[in-house]
């Protein structure tokens, strides 16, 4: 998937359709001279649906179309005939999509199923015919109820990536390499910061021909949580991870520092990214001798206060299958 096709946040505008109007008429036939009223009640207007698609990745068919209009109901005949229902409209969306109601911001709900169906814009009930209101003392109605007006409303659809581990990390940490060598993704990899502009996504195979999904998001710096940066952005897209793997080069200035800035950055966004489960990789490790990296060990001890780290370098394949059943092992725990 190319970045410009990455969609994760769209503003759309939505609209039901009216009810239709209940009939006014009167029956009439050769041998009944008084029928009596029979109108019939009108239609349903048409809703527009919310559905899940686990097929769908992105919400890029919202880029081009962002006006949803459902069908208006048919009014009520004679006979009691009820009019039909206005068409409905669906909006396929992948799953981990938010609705928000624009004006307010107000979460509406959240798609996390397939072919789960929430309806955002309900429409209009039919207006009763004239027939309902025939009474002992009111038996030729001329009347009739319209139909409700559908709804309308502006929604922001937010997708939020469903995956089991989500990498963090500063730019050019090798986030992106490590993605494409341990999964399928050809996520864009270049020797400067914010090379990835768009969250990418790959299927990790493991053992028993089973696998887990693993996301790269944009690097985070410090400040993200305040706008600094691209990271503060895409932060909602590990949101939904089981695990959060955080990605540091063996060439920092300080592993333990670096950590720590990361960890604060998702606390201020998100105090609840805290309670996941985290592991830190160090990667580009090949540039180590055994005697160094002993070294580093001590130290990580002592600075990382009991969280799980591993040494692995994506260009060398060094640590990359232990690293999958380190991540296995704490998405099935």
């Amino acid at each position: 998937m190319t970045e410009g096709n990455f969609v994760d946040y769209v503003k759309v505008h939505v609209a039901s359709g009216n009810g239709g109007k209940g009939s006014v008429h009167l029956h009439r036939e050769k041998y009944i001279t008084k029928g009596g009223p029979d109108g019939g009640d009108g239609g349903r207007g048409g809703h527009v649906i919310v559905r899940g698609n686990s097929n769908l990745w992105t919400l890029v068919t919202f880029k081009f179309k962002k006006h949803f209009k459902a069908g208006h109901g048919e009014h009520g005949s004679k006979n009691r005939s009820t009019g039909a229902d206005g068409a409905d409209v669906y909006m396929d969306v992948p799953l981990g999509t938010v609705v928000r109601d624009t004006e307010t911001n107000k979460v509406l709900f959240e798609i996390t199923e397939d072919r789960e169906e929430k309806i955002v814009a309900e429409g209009g009930k039919g207006g009763r015919g004239n027939w309902h209101f025939k009474s002992s003392t009111n038996q030729t109605p001329r009347y009739a109820q319209p139909g409700i007006p559908g709804q309308e409303s502006r929604i922001t659809l937010e997708l939020k990536v469903l995956a089991d581990v989500g990498l963090v990390g500063f730019p050019n940490a090798g986030k992106s390499t490590l993605l494409s060598v341990i999964t399928s993704a050809k996520p864009k990899i270049a020797d400067y910061e914010f090379t990835t502009l768009k969250p990418n996504l790959g299927i990790v195979q493991y053992r028993d021909f089973q696998s887990f999904v693993m996301a790269d998001i944009p690097g985070i710096i410090e400040g993200a949580a305040e706008g600094k940066g691209l990271g503060h952005y895409f932060l909602r897209h590990i949101e939904r991870n089981a695990t959060l793997l955080f990605l540091i080069p063996a060439d920092s200035n300080d592993i333990s520092r670096e950590y720590e800035i990361l960890l604060d950055e998702l606390r201020r966004y998100n105090p609840e990214l805290l309670d996941k489960q985290r592991f830190v990789a160090i990667s580009k490790s090949d540039m180590l001798d055994e005697e160094l990296m002993e070294e580093m060990r001590v130290e990580l001890d002592k600075d990382l206060k009991g969280v799980s780290y591993m040494f692995i370098s994506s260009v060398a394949q060094q640590g990359i299958q232990e690293l999958k059943d380190k991540l296995w092992m704490l998405l099935n725990e």
